[in-house]
């Protein structure tokens, strides 16, 4: 007997992932307020109606969202089923959703996806903590999935992935703002091939002399800084990451400061 799975959220992720589920023999039982789920997809009316019968609920909505998903759905939870929350939410609205599982008798897991879901679609690389991490895992990994389960609460996947998106949502907006500057003093083409190049030297090495650097160095860089967002004031952009970063550097300075008694 094959597998029912409830996709909640059909939206870009959401709907790859239902696909590949079908296309792995799952039965599939979708719903989204705002499009219907295509064939052969089940679409259904409500939370709960999607989750009727499933043995699994994944939930990929919205972070938003996951809470009011998660109450409405468990009225059509059966003995048995579990709750899967892949959406982008805090550590502590993961750790909410596994308290209302919990009080409610069905486990819920914490799913994060490691990369973007087009053109991996299931196969995107997940992490999963928290209760019945190991089940879904299982359930998961039979339909193709590669699930790495992490010995934590839930909230710990969703750790890993925010700290990650710090530093690579952080890097990107900083490179497109920088990118921005550029076009407007036309020199687009000579940053695009100097980024290009820092990337090709990058190794361990270097991301330790940037952390001992960069707290080193935090006075004159956060200075330096403070030029560099009034040169994109005058060129029109505005500063929203280069302000960030000599902030980070100010506070970095003062904490030098209370480390040194100066």
């Amino acid at each position: 007997m094959s597998t029912v799975v409830a996709v909640l959220g059909l939206g870009e992720a959401g709907s790859l992932i239902a696909r590949d589920l079908s296309d792995a023999g799952a039965q599939v039982r979708g719903y989204d307020p705002a499009v219907a789920a295509p064939a052969p997809i089940t679409d259904t009316g409500s939370e709960a109606d999607a989750a009727d019968g499933a043995d699994l609920v994944l939930s990929v909505n919205s972070a938003k969202a996951a809470v009011g998903a998660l109450r409405a759905g468990l009225r059509g939870m059966r003995p048995g089923a579990a709750w899967a929350d892949l959406n982008t939410a805090s550590p502590g609205v993961k750790a909410e959703l596994a308290g209302i599982g919990r009080d409610h008798g069905f486990p819920v897991t914490d799913i994060a996806m490691m990369a973007p879901v087009p053109g991996r679609g299931l196969r995107v690389p997940m992490l999963a903590s928290g209760d019945g991490a190991a089940d879904v895992a299982q359930r998961l990994g039979s339909l193709g999935a590669s699930v790495e389960v992490l010995d934590g609460p839930a909230g710990l996947a969703a750790t890993r992935k925010l700290l990650r998106s710090v530093f690579y949502k952080g890097m990107c907006t900083s490179i497109v703002e920088a990118l921005q500057a550029a076009r407007s003093a036309g020199l687009e083409d000579w940053l695009h091939e100097h980024i290009a190049g820092e990337f090709g030297t990058l190794d361990a090495a270097t991301l330790d002399r940037i952390i001992t650097g960069t707290r080193q160095h935090a006075i004159r860089r956060g200075a330096e800084m403070e030029a560099a967002a009034e040169m994109l004031t005058e060129l029109g952009v505005p500063p929203l990451m280069a302000d960030a970063s000599r902030a980070v550097h100010d506070r970095l300075a003062g904490e030098n400061a209370d480390t040194t008694g100066n």
